[in-house]
């Protein structure tokens, strides 16, 4: 019997390794990550807890901690600095002997940030939220464009094939929109989603935020990392996040490192969450998907589209000129899609026209007020200056 054990026990191990050789692509090696274990408001051990949880619920990846020596079975890389620790990391990684590193406190050069992944409240879909730590861009509306980007590529390396984007209502969001749409006419393909809200659109709101009702939600650095630690904490008050895959990787163009983060305040689920999403990462090659998302929309216009966005000479301001409102009338006609810092700037643009118009604000955010009768050229005077998209080209 004793035999029969023995030979079911070295038959199995056999078919895991060659499991994890179709998976991997290399017999006998599976996916290493690494974890760095100094840092967290919850001590070593929650961490060295959470690397122990994801070896044993993945066992296709290998887990490596750098940080102090603890009991475990792990294999580790002693360090016991937090200086120390991130100059292993690196080394670590630039020598290809781990794949990618999760860890906490960890400054990353301008214009890389990294996009977090949850499970929404409401339906208990999984959503990435570009971005949620680092800056992408000193200019809100740039940073949030690339901040689309980051959030695809993750997903793209995540196995989703054609992720749907949506944008969250802040400010900048109807620019971002704009732009991400001119970046679709020149052949970089963006699945805009659609706000569960009975208007839809492509702008998202709260109740989308807490259903998942896109793939890649869209958003400014700090707005994502406030969102992302109110859906890793809410049910436990905040100083435990319990929920969730952590920050995610650090994205860029030419960024070569796959580093993703966790907060100082990360649980072990959390801790073996971001795990996890880390190995997925590297099996699904993020590097190459990153390089090849890049130049996909590098060559759909990317950084022209960019350098329009920032160039303080895009228009000149109507709102620093005397424009006079030509005389009053019935406005019951409404023109959504105009960021609300221009919102203003577009009113008098139409006063210049010869068409009274007033600023309001809808369900969806700012609106510029017509007479049902001036609503199509007023559409086409505005799309003409910049304010809202083209005819025709709605989320």
């Amino acid at each position: 019997m004793s035999n029969t054990k023995a030979m079911k026990k070295m038959l199995g191990n056999m078919f895991v390794e060659i499991a994890d050789a179709i998976e991997t692509g290399e017999f006998g090696k599976r996916i290493k990550i690494g974890l760095t274990t100094l840092g967290s408001e919850h001590g070593t051990e929650n961490l060295v807890k959470g690397a122990e949880l994801a070896s044993k619920k993945n066992s296709n990846f290998e887990i490596l901690l750098i940080g102090p020596k603890v009991e475990t079975s792990l294999e580790i890389v002693e360090a016991n600095t937090e200086e120390e620790m991130h100059k292993k990391m690196e080394e670590l990684l630039d020598s290809g002997y781990i794949g990618a590193c999760v860890t906490m406190h960890y400054n990353f050069p301008i214009g890389v940030s990294t996009v977090g992944k949850v499970v929404t409240p409401g339906l208990g879909r999984e959503m990435y939220i570009a971005t949620t730590t680092g800056t992408s861009s000193a200019h809100r509306t740039e940073a949030m464009i690339k901040n689309a980007l980051y959030g695809i590529v993750a997903a793209k390396a995540s196995g989703i094939e054609r992720p749907t984007v949506g944008i969250l209502n802040v400010d900048g969001a109807r620019q971002v929109e704009r732009a991400l749409k001119e970046l679709n006419a020149g052949g970089y393909e963006i699945n805009l989603g659609e706000s569960t809200r009975s208007d839809g659109g492509c702008i998202m709101r709260g109740n989308d935020l807490l259903k998942g009702a896109v793939d890649v939600m869209v958003t400014d650095t700090l707005t994502g990392n406030i969102m992302i630690k109110i859906f890793s904490s809410y049910s436990t008050g905040g100083s435990y996040e319990a929920l969730g895959y952590g920050y995610g990787p650090g994205i860029g163009e030419g960024y070569d490192r796959i580093i993703l983060i966790l907060s100082r305040a990360s649980g072990v689920p959390v801790v073996a969450g971001a795990l996890e999403y880390g190995g997925n990462l590297v099996k699904g090659n993020l590097k190459e998907i990153a390089k090849r998302e890049f130049e996909k929309a590098n060559r759909a216009g990317l950084k022209e589209i960019l350098e329009n966005i920032t160039k303080d000479s895009k228009k000149t301001s109507p709102s620093q000129e005397e424009v006079t409102a030509p005389p009053k009338e019935i406005v019951t006609g409404s023109i959504s899609g105009i960021d609300i810092m221009d919102l203003e700037d577009a009113v008098k643009v139409l006063w210049k026209e010869g068409i009274y118009a007033e600023s309001g604000m809808g369900c969806t955010g700012p609106i510029v007020l017509v007479s049902e009768e001036k609503l199509n050229p007023s559409v086409e005077i505005l799309a003409k200056a910049g304010f809202v998209a083209k005819e025709g080209d709605v989320c």
